[in-house]
């Protein structure tokens, strides 16, 4: 199974909000950025890639929760970021049952990671 199946059937095993909310982040996610590259890690998470890791997504009990590998280091003006803020890292938005995604704020924090990511592997090549 690939890795953009395992998340199909995930989505598809969340009968209630949460596989709604998945599958709107994942939308917004891949039409961002169009090599962005999905995988499937640590035991059951979806994770969006490009020059390396970008975001991992999790429906908890009450949540879905959007991790950003290197949230810390980027620009968030439309303060999407309400979890991990204090960590010198990670970034995570969490969202609840009700919760309305803004997709163009969204793509925009997905660029930004993306180019984050590209810049730090141009800097490890020299």
């Amino acid at each position: 199974m690939t890795a953009s199946q395992a998340i199909d059937q995930l989505i598809a095993n969340l009968a209630d909000w949460r596989g709604e909310m998945l599958a709107g982040v994942r939308r917004a996610i891949l039409a961002a950025d169009p090599q962005i590259i999905e995988e499937w890690k640590w035991m059951g998470s979806p994770v969006w890639s490009r020059h390396g890791i970008i975001a991992v997504g999790n429906a908890h009990k009450d949540k879905v929760k959007l991790t950003f590998s290197h949230g810390a280091s980027l620009s968030d003006p439309d303060k999407l970021f309400n979890a991990g803020l204090n960590g010198k890292v990670w970034r995570a938005i969490d969202l609840f049952e009700g919760d309305v995604i803004d997709v163009t704020a969204l793509q925009s924090l997905i660029r930004a990671a993306a180019d984050y990511n590209g810049a730090k592997t141009k800097r490890k090549a020299l």
